[in-house]
């Protein structure tokens, strides 16, 4: 059983296999993912060496980062050799990685499509298990003011206070807005609902005069937009 250990500590690969020296020698890129999260455990299991056991979470997950990040400490936890550490340590990569790509969208000077919207709100609620609301509020240049999340609510739904949304845009003194929630199933077609609250929304905006410039459904990897489809 020591012999078999031994082959599989990380400690008795060939230096360039060993992840943290691999990522010394030949650059972060040379690395997999698995290897990555490798080195933010630090050990495997009696069984298994750290690059094998992540390969299993990412396996887990079909090796899909963003489903990655779904999981909670506890789905980690349920790993042979991940503890309550190594968890938070896989959470919390995952968690810069996200923040890192809101801040590359929030840099741009201004919304002006779909997709630069998207690219804000897809950080924020591209990945998560349950319907969230949020706001883009804009400026008269279409420079984004802050993105403010209005509520937050299961698998199927969420509530959305029409009060709340333009208090806010009157206190930013936002002059337009854009919609966002997302869809955890996947599916990116709006919802009788949806359109109805869109209307609802956009109505109340024209009293105040703020406009709403378009309303995005957020998936994992594609998203609606009410603008795009002609249904604003």
């Amino acid at each position: 059983m020591s012999e078999y250990k031994e082959r599989l500590a990380i400690k008795s690969w060939a230096e360039d296999d060993r992840p943290r020296e691999k990522f010394s020698s030949k650059g972060r890129s040379a690395l997999s993912d698995a290897e990555l999260i490798a080195i933010l455990i630090g050990s495997g299991n009696r069984q298994e060496s750290a690059v094998d056991l992540s390969k299993r979470i990412l396996n887990s997950v079909e090796g899909n980062l963003n489903q990655l990040a779904r999981l909670t400490l506890q789905d980690l936890m349920a790993f042979k050799g991940i503890g309550e550490a190594k968890a938070i340590s896989i959470a919390t990569a995952l968690e810069i990685g996200k923040r890192r790509n809101l801040s590359d969208a929030l840099e741009r000077k201004s919304i002006k499509s779909s997709g630069a919207a998207y690219s804000i709100l897809q950080p924020l609620i591209g990945d998560i298990a349950h319907e969230e609301f949020w706001v883009l509020y804009l400026n008269n240049h279409n420079k984004l003011i802050r993105p403010v999340c209005i509520s937050k609510g299961g698998i199927t739904g969420t509530v959305v206070d029409l009060r709340q949304i333009f208090n806010i845009a009157l206190r930013e003194q936002a002059t337009s807005i854009i919609l966002g929630h997302n869809h955890p199933s996947g599916n990116t077609k709006p919802s009788q609902a949806d359109l109805n609250l869109t209307r609802k929304i956009g109505e109340s905006g024209k009293i105040l005069d703020i406009s709403v410039l378009d309303h995005i459904i957020v998936t994992e990897k594609a998203y609606y937009s009410f603008r795009d489809e002609g249904d604003i």
